[in-house]
């Protein structure tokens, strides 16, 4: 249910319960019985009730969001300061493997698809961002593997990356040393 939908049904509550509390007034000066009024009240409250519960959820809700759009803030922020502070090893990284590429004699466009290969875009999207058909893709792409002497995108990736995953006892150590400071 949607906040518009939330506001129409608690003012049609509230609405019901302030006409049935008006003819609770008007019955009482005419002296109805009391189980009439007792009954007409019991509505009221209930109208009330309902009035109370759809706000509440409302209000749950708006809370919720609240926290989901702090919490993306701050993963938002964390992220930027990642980028910011791996900046200067990620151009590093560019930078050596642009070299290597070039060590393997690579033309710049078999250099810009082996780069697109290794962000992890498909035969298909290398050709939609170069503006190429996907049979040149394939085409550079092999000569890639031919010139490196590696067989697939697998091993392309892996040759650039293999070294960058710390083993797991790195991990571990570098995990107990923190605990220890």
């Amino acid at each position: 249910m949607n906040q518009k939908e939330r506001v129409v049904i608690a003012g049609v509550l509230l609405l019901v319960a302030l006409m049935v509390g008006f003819d609770l007034i008007t019955d009482s000066k005419e002296g109805v019985m009391i189980w009439h009024l007792l009954f007409e009240g019991m509505i009221a409250l209930i109208a009330l009730i309902g009035v109370f519960y759809v706000l509440r959820g409302s209000y749950e809700l708006k809370h919720r969001l609240e926290k989901e759009i702090n919490d993306f803030t701050a993963f938002k922020q964390e992220a930027e300061l990642w980028r910011e502070e791996s900046k200067k090893y990620i151009q590093g990284l560019a930078l050596a493997i642009d070299q290597q590429l070039t060590k393997w004699h690579l033309t710049a466009a078999e250099k810009e698809v082996a780069f697109l290969l290794l962000k992890g875009l498909s035969l298909k999207e290398v050709a939609e961002v170069r503006n190429t058909s996907e049979k040149t893709a394939r085409v550079q792409s092999l000569a890639i593997y031919s010139k490196s002497g590696l067989s697939g995108r697998s091993e392309l990736s892996a040759f650039f990356l293999e070294d960058l995953l710390v083993p797991s006892e790195v991990v571990v150590k570098n995990e107990e040393s923190n605990l220890n400071k």
